[in-house]
């Protein structure tokens, strides 16, 4: 059964970092692309970060870019999404996401319907 757990969240102040993981049981991350959303209260999800299967191409959102970087640790089936510089407009439930309709893709896009295997979220909340 494909499962994707995401840990990590919390509170954090303003100008803070942290580190989100998302963990896969159940099938092989690096073949496949994931993805990192956010979904903030009373707003649609919106793409955060995105990284193609086997070591292929990033992704970041405009809001993002340059904060935010997105890794994988194949040993650990994990892919991480670390977060320096926070702003209060990053609170929101993150998820991550698995494209696991598409097998060994070199390039991913911010689409929530390229995604198909979600996690359940983890709240980051930033505020001082």
């Amino acid at each position: 059964q494909l499962q994707l757990v995401e840990s990590g969240g919390g509170l954090v102040q303003p100008g803070g970092s942290l580190r989100l993981s998302c963990a896969a049981s159940g099938f092989t991350l690096d073949y496949y692309a994931i993805g990192w959303f956010r979904q903030a209260p009373g707003k649609e999800r919106e793409g955060v970060s995105c990284i193609a299967s086997r070591g292929g191409s990033t992704n970041y959102a405009d809001s993002v870019k340059g904060r935010f970087t997105i890794s994988r640790d194949n040993a650990k089936n994990t892919v991480y999404l670390q977060m320096n510089s926070l702003k209060p407009e990053d609170t929101a439930v993150y998820y991550c996401a698995a494209d696991v309709t598409t097998y060994f893709s070199r390039s991913c896009v911010l689409d929530l319907r390229d995604f198909d295997s979600w996690g359940q979220g983890t709240q980051v909340t930033v505020s001082s």
